[in-house]
């Protein structure tokens, strides 16, 4: 083959060379890029996942919270009741108590 056509096949062998790599360059940088893409779709929709979970269980805290407030009221208000009739059911026991107390004290006296 004559020298001029083995540097024509050289010279058009680079440059398919360079072409093929610039082609290799550009489908790299569009798949980095849409990485990058799906990459940043999965972060938002993993940061929307953990708020709307965060949402969940703070809400789900909030009703046992207050349920546990309710059931803490209701056992204070029976606890309450409970006090106030066993003092209803003394008040004559201590009211006669009083008064021999004070008897006894007059009686002492005199």
């Amino acid at each position: 083959m004559p020298r001029p056509q083995v540097l024509e096949r050289v010279k058009s062998a680079e440059e398919e060379a360079d072409q093929i790599v610039a082609e290799a360059e550009e489908d790299r940088d569009e798949r980095i890029a849409e990485a990058r893409k799906r990459a940043e779709a999965i972060r938002t929709e993993a940061e929307e996942e953990a708020r709307d979970l965060k949402e969940r269980r703070l809400e789900e805290a909030r009703d046992e919270i207050d349920a546990e407030c309710e059931s803490v009221l209701e056992d204070g208000e029976r606890e309450r009741e409970a006090l106030a009739e066993r003092a209803r059911d003394r008040v004559d026991e201590v009211t006669d108590h009083v008064v021999e107390l004070f008897q006894e004290d007059v009686h002492a006296q005199t």
